[in-house]
């Protein structure tokens, strides 16, 4: 198996702020992410620019590291 490269992305990304009572049906959540509670607070919706139902959460923690406006 190849080993994990690190890589810097190259365009914006389209999210929004996850909010109670948001609906959520075709998001993409992982495991690791349902595990710890999400979604929750803080947490983002991303979608593909180029097909809007492909959507997934970002939780709170990651957003911040890597995202800025």
């Amino acid at each position: 198996m190849a080993a994990f490269k690190q890589y810097r992305r190259k365009q914006s990304a389209e999210l929004i702020p996850w909010e109670i009572g948001m609906s959520l049906p075709g998001v993409s959540i992982s495991k690791a992410d349902a595990d710890a509670d999400s979604p929750r607070e803080g947490d983002m919706i991303a979608r593909n620019p180029d097909n809007h139902a492909d959507q997934w959460l970002i939780s709170a923690e990651y957003f911040a590291k890597n995202f800025e406006e």
